[in-house]
């Protein structure tokens, strides 16, 4: 019977073979990289739009599972599935954030790094650039990026979306944002088991009217959890940075952050690693700079796991005034601080464009 196929019969057998994230069939995606049909051997190329190993597998069963059903069990199949370069990926058929280019997650193995004032900051400055930017608070336990912006008593306005009821971010220095903070009451702790964290999680990219933007930030909770689970299943990730400081504690957490995020059921790009409160210079001798946690431990650390240094950050008194009173230090001007994250922001693009 293996003589009979033909490669439009394989064809047709994987046209009712769906991709989950584009809500298409395989075929009329042009996902077939390559059909090869020898004696009693049919072997098929197929591109998946979700690179993380579960999703790929799922494909790799659904296509053996087409063949067999059409061509019947005696034929040896042998199918192949690789991940569709990011550039591929038409942002108009990803189902959660339809609209958006680039989604950037912030992580760090612990906590206490200064990750929601990175991930605040590298926000503005994108925005600053001239981009549509949205940032988004998913650190569900402990939300900071209101307080931030200086937000704390904005709630996001409902909106009705062809009979649905959605939300609107609020809108700060050009930076759309949404936080679990607009919800919960600042003097109350925030206590949820996995599940409803999750489902929070879901609700602030599903739900939400984000619109157009070339980059979402996200700024993940510390550590490797539930939160960071469910991120990497629901979005197609760009990449990954991740922000340390560089004491060894500090450094022992950061390299299990790049570690979750490599891991081949994840496969995450690491776009960089930040060092942040990576020096101190006293205001009254600014001759003087002193490496009060450590000396080049996150640049030794991203050379070790081959991953880029996107900068230091310097340890500024204005940097956390600027965070308290919802100003983020990048609106500055011409200060230190806001010269330090644009040198980071820029060597964050040039590693977007490679």
């Amino acid at each position: 019977m293996s003589s009979e196929i033909t490669r439009d019969m394989v064809v047709a057998a994987l046209s009712g073979v769906m991709d989950p994230d584009f809500g298409k069939d395989i075929v009329s995606l042009d996902l077939i990289a390559g059909i090869d049909i020898s004696e009693g051997l049919i072997k098929v190329e197929v591109k998946s739009s979700n690179p993380a190993l579960h999703a790929r597998k799922r494909m790799q069963g659904a296509v053996e599972f087409a063949l067999e059903r059409t061509f019947g069990s005696e034929v040896k199949t042998e199918v192949n599935v690789g991940a569709l370069p990011a550039e591929e990926r038409t942002i108009e058929t990803r189902k959660i954030l339809p609209g958006v280019k680039n989604i950037i997650a912030v992580a760090s193995g612990k906590g206490g790094v200064g990750k929601s004032t990175v991930s605040s900051n590298l926000a503005v400055s994108l925005a600053q650039l001239g981009y549509k930017v949205g940032l988004c608070d998913a650190d569900i336990y402990g939300p900071s990026i209101p307080t931030m912006f200086g937000v704390q008593d904005h709630k996001p306005k409902p909106i009705d979306v062809d009979g649905k009821s959605m939300m609107e971010p609020v809108e700060m220095h050009g930076v759309k944002m949404l936080s679990i903070g607009f919800f919960a009451d600042p003097d109350q702790a925030i206590v949820w088991r996995g599940p409803m964290a999750t489902k929070a999680l879901k609700q602030l990219f599903k739900d939400v009217v984000w619109g157009e933007l070339d980059y979402m930030i996200v700024d993940l909770p510390p550590g490797t959890g539930d939160i960071h689970l469910t991120l990497v299943s629901e979005l197609d990730l760009t990449g990954a940075i991740i922000v340390s400081t560089p004491q060894d504690v500090a450094l022992a957490d950061a390299r299990k952050g790049v570690g979750m995020f490599k891991i081949e059921s994840i496969n995450v790009p690491v776009l960089g690693m930040i060092e942040n409160m990576s020096y101190f210079i006293p205001p009254d001798a600014p001759e003087f700079k002193y490496h009060i946690f450590g000396r080049d431990g996150v640049k030794r650390l991203a050379d070790t796991l081959d991953v880029p240094f996107l900068g230091e950050l310097p340890l500024i008194q204005t940097i956390r005034e600027a965070g308290d009173v919802g100003r983020p230090a990048v609106l500055q001007g011409d200060s230190a601080a806001a010269a330090a994250f644009r040198v980071v922001v820029a060597n964050l693009l040039e590693v977007l464009e490679k």
